[in-house]
């Protein structure tokens, strides 16, 4: 009944537009009651996007389900799963891009949409990063960058009208979202300096050698694949404390 509703609407959305569609229309063209559309739908609006919820659904089951390892190699993935509904079905998502081009009214709506999914891969990176120092800000900015760019790839395939692989142009985005946030992050010049001050040596494999005359020694462990910030961020802890 979903898509049912779905393809009445868009036929008289291309039809008569959208301004001047009402419910009424669209459960007359579909040939249910106004009952049924608002089971389904909540508004007009709503069923411009029928797909949302359950690629909103999907997209959080499958973050739940991924290994920790690679926290931005798996919201990468999770943005895919929008990729792969969009080219489920090309002259839909075709017809609902140029529609929304046109309705200011379904941009706003899109956005909000999209909102959605950024808050759904910046709450899987929290979990991995923390909500301590710049976890939450790295969650929140790296869930950006990536919906920023799988919408430019994607919005590249929409605009050429669905023309050949939309998957070529969202993995070159993505790529560049991952050589840059899967690098190790730098620490400051001011934490440089810092550090600086208080080791009396130089980092010896395996530990920090810190303090003077009671050669006191500090080692710190971290798992492979920590990023350089977190360590560093360990170091300064266990350093200020002795």
């Amino acid at each position: 009944m979903r898509e049912v509703l779905a393809q009445a609407a868009f036929q008289l959305f291309l039809e008569r537009g959208f301004e001047r569609t009402t419910v009424d229309d669209i459960v007359a063209r579909a040939g249910v009651g106004r009952r049924s559309f608002f089971r389904y739908f909540p508004s007009k609006e709503d069923v411009v996007f029928p797909d949302h919820e359950r690629c909103l659904a999907e997209m959080t089951e499958f973050l739940g389900a991924v290994d920790d390892g690679d926290p931005v190699g798996a919201v990468c993935d999770a943005a895919r799963i929008v990729l792969r509904m969009y080219a489920a079905d090309p002259e839909f998502s075709v017809q609902r891009y140029r529609l929304t081009r046109e309705v200011p009214g379904l941009r706003t709506y899109e956005l909000s949409v999209v909102r959605r999914y950024e808050q759904t891969l910046a709450g899987h990176l929290r979990g991995r990063f923390g909500a301590d120092g710049d976890g939450e800000l790295r969650a929140e900015v790296i869930a950006a960058s990536v919906v920023a760019a799988h919408n430019n790839g994607l919005r590249l395939w929409l605009r050429s009208g669905g023309a050949g692989d939309p998957e070529a142009a969202v993995d070159h985005a993505l790529d560049l979202v991952r050589d840059v946030w899967e690098r190790p992050a730098e620490p400051s010049p001011a934490l440089e300096k810092q550090l600086e001050r208080r080791l009396e040596k130089p980092v010896p494999a395996g530990g920090i050698t810190a303090g003077s005359g009671d050669n006191e020694v500090i080692v710190m462990v971290a798992a492979k694949g920590t990023p350089m910030w977190r360590v560093v961020q360990q170091i300064e802890a266990a350093v200020g404390e002795s």
